[in-house]
């Protein structure tokens, strides 16, 4: 029973048995047709072909048993218990669960198959205590699923099982899948690309990864799946790199006298780094081809000075430059830090945000429609309607993480091709750079300023805050100045943690009511956290209580202390981040870690990593191992799709040969027409050109 004409694209209700009802069942599973039904991959396998016989049973043995159910049912007594008996014909194993048990009788049949694992212990008889099991149903239908074979273990829900789609049914359903509808699977890599990487055939591969001969067959069929995810990944970057990349009008050669009176002027030296990364940027603007870059440094290391250059050098050569960041504060500081460096060499940048006077916006609107507003920093607001530039030659967008896709590429269409420079303070490991922007060209500030300090950190508990306080008021009457850093603005009953508005108060009238001590959260009105931020600044206060709108972009070189409460709700990415605001003159500074209650495995892991490193590039690599490509600072906005069995971590070596393999194909055949590449065109437009129209901008 086939169809004709859609092939894989057929709804499952072509399978035999699968009717409507059960099918809305699959699409609950997001299981809609032939094709999903061939990539739902088991989630384990349990290997009949090492079973131990349960006479052969030691205690304390960690084992997997096959046997039928002779016996099943609840036994009351001081504690109630869920108790099965598995018989394999050699001897009798008992199975014990103290939860669920009214739930567990409707698991379980008498005369069924069962495979339990887990450890045996010894009461009277051999048992098992909450071991891990699957339901194998009864040999007796002969389908040869259950007897010395690697049985394919599926996800199911309550949903799915009461459709008779439970890990026994899906094999039985992809069984037949196979033996109806494996010749519709067409091959979607290349014959070079396949034979050059060894890698197995796709039916071959579909049909192993569900029911493999051993487990060699089944590590060659996950590889062979995992590099085909990996290298449809990378054809997205590939593509954008060859066909999206178009000649700029824009050729800023000019250099001009205000950029060498800025680098003469400089109070400091520019570090190794910076100065390459400027060049860097310089060979770009006069190339005659679009700049498309990535600038990466670690807090602290200057990326706002290189970035000045880059803007500099636009208005030198007649163009305007657009500065877009992600929050009002760090926008602000970047419009401050323009207008003190650039104010004496005529070059006046305005501020565009939310919340601005009318009047005031208006201006500033025709300021930037005319021409006469060189440099314009902002927010999101410069990509609403009614922001119209003159002439847009260079596009710098700060923390670019925090945008989404489609609002990086609102920006760039004000211009006429301009040059983008995308930057970020948050380290990016380099398999997430070739992922997520692998058709950029990457510079990295690798180096800080002479004369820093590394940040020496520590952790603390609870018990020990007022310790820690009367630290920061030592240090503080030395003429120091500190944060405190919150995670929430106000109290919340669900979320047991301090509030920095109510903490404010207590601080400013008990633990430091010497001292000049402000606030400073999300909430408040661009005007005041404007006037707070340069009270810190100019000095005139000592303690700067604030929640997380600090993270990026505040530079007050005299503050050398970062108090950060309920450090276990901070992600570590976020903890770097927030260490990074001090530590940024000559100074020794602190940053200490508090910790609430008990703290879990991977919070303790965090902050330990905190404490052991300042290195960003380590501290990014760990968090990208610790959460996930998937969560990595919401990288899932920007256009990286779901990766069912590759992991960009712990695969890095396949993803660098799918990657080569990818780009080495768009440049022999950029828009994949040649016929021979037409299975690889067809699967990239079905799965992947929603991603691609959505991130060619990275």
């Amino acid at each position: 029973m086939k169809t004709a004409g859609k092939g894989l694209e057929s709804p499952v209700e072509v399978l035999p048995t699968i009717g409507a009802k059960r099918a809305r069942a699959l699409a609950d599973a997001d299981i809609h047709t032939l094709e999903n039904l061939f990539y739902y991959f088991p989630r384990r396998y349990l290997d009949r072909t090492t079973t131990t016989p349960i006479r052969e049973l030691q205690v304390h043995q960690e084992a997997t048993v096959v046997g039928r159910i002779i016996q099943a049912g609840v036994q009351t007594g001081k504690k109630n218990r869920f108790v099965l008996v598995l018989s394999d014909e050699s001897s009798l194993l008992t199975c014990i669960w103290f939860s669920h048990l009214r739930y567990r009788q409707q698991q379980f049949t008498v005369g069924e198959w069962l495979a339990v694992s887990g450890k045996v212990t010894r009461y009277k008889n051999l048992q098992m205590i909450h071991p891990e099991f699957d339901v194998l149903g009864d040999d007796k239908e002969g389908d040869g699923f259950n007897t010395g074979k690697i049985i394919p273990v599926y996800a199911s829900t309550e949903l799915l099982s009461k459709f008779g789609f439970d890990s026994r049914g899906f094999r039985r359903i992809i069984n037949r899948l196979i033996e109806l509808f494996s010749d519709m699977i067409k091959e979607t890599l290349p014959e070079p690309v396949r034979h050059h990487y060894n890698l197995l055939p796709l039916p071959e591969a579909l049909r192993a990864i569900h029911f493999p001969a051993d487990f060699k067959e089944l590590q060659r069929a996950r590889e062979r799946l995992k590099f085909d995810e990996l290298f449809f990944l990378e054809l997205m970057p590939a593509l954008r790199r060859k066909n999206l990349v178009v000649t700029s009008g824009n050729v800023l050669q000019k250099v001009g006298g205000r950029v060498i009176a800025l680098y003469k002027a400089l109070p400091f030296e520019l570090t190794e780094a910076q100065k390459r990364v400027t060049r860097e940027i310089r060979e770009d603007l006069k190339s005659g081809h679009g700049m498309n870059r990535l600038l990466q440094g670690d807090v602290g290391s200057g990326k706002t000075i290189v970035a000045l250059f880059g803007l500099l050098i636009a208005v030198e050569n007649g163009y305007q430059a657009a500065l877009m960041a992600p929050t009002e504060i760090l926008a602000e500081q970047h419009y401050l830090t323009l207008h003190e460096m650039l104010d004496k060499l005529g070059v006046c940048p305005v501020l565009l945000i939310g919340g601005q006077p009318n009047k005031q916006r208006e201006i500033i609107l025709q300021q930037i429609a005319d021409g006469t507003a060189h440099i314009i920093v902002g927010t999101h607001a410069l990509i609403q309607e009614g922001v119209a530039f003159k002439r847009l030659g260079l596009v710098i967008i700060d923390e670019q993480h925090r945008f989404g896709v489609m609002q990086r590429a609102r920006l760039a269409e004000k211009g006429m091709n301009p040059h983008i420079l995308v930057m970020t303070a948050t380290p990016i490991p380099r398999s997430l750079t070739l992922t997520l922007y692998g058709d950029l060209d990457v510079s990295i500030l690798d180096e800080l300023p002479r004369g820093r300090k590394p940040v020496i950190t520590a952790k603390r508990s609870e018990k020990d805050r007022k310790k820690v306080y009367t630290f920061v008021r030592d240090q503080v009457a030395t003429g120091a100045q500190a944060y405190v850093v919150f995670p929430l603005v106000e109290e919340s009953e669900k979320i047991d943690v301090k509030a920095a508005v109510e903490s404010y108060e207590i601080m400013r009238d008990s633990f430091f009511k010497e001292f000049r001590v402000g606030l400073l959260h999300g909430r408040l009105k661009s005007e005041d956290k404007e006037s707070v931020m340069a009270e810190f600044k100019a000095g005139d206060l000592d303690v700067l209580v604030s929640t997380t709108v600090i993270e990026v972009g505040v530079d007050v070189p005299n503050a050398t202390i970062m108090i950060i409460e309920h450090a276990e709700r901070f992600g570590l990415s976020q903890l770097h981040q927030l260490r990074g605001r001090v530590g940024r003159g000559e100074k020794q500074s602190y940053c200490i870690l508090i910790g609430y209650g008990p703290l879990s495995r991977e919070a303790r892991e965090r902050l330990n990593v905190l404490k052991a490193t300042t290195d960003g590039f380590k501290i990014a690599q760990k968090d990208l191992e610790l959460r996930g490509p998937g969560d990595y600072f919401g990288t899932r906005q920007s256009g990286l799709p779901d990766l069912r069995l590759a992991d960009v971590v712990r695969d890095f070596d396949l993803l660098q040969n799918a990657r080569k393999a990818a780009f080495g194909l768009i440049d022999e055949d950029p828009t994949l027409e040649e016929p021979s590449n037409a299975g690889t065109r067809s699967y990239f437009l079905r799965h992947y050109r929603r991603n691609f129209k959505l991130s060619w901008i990275s």
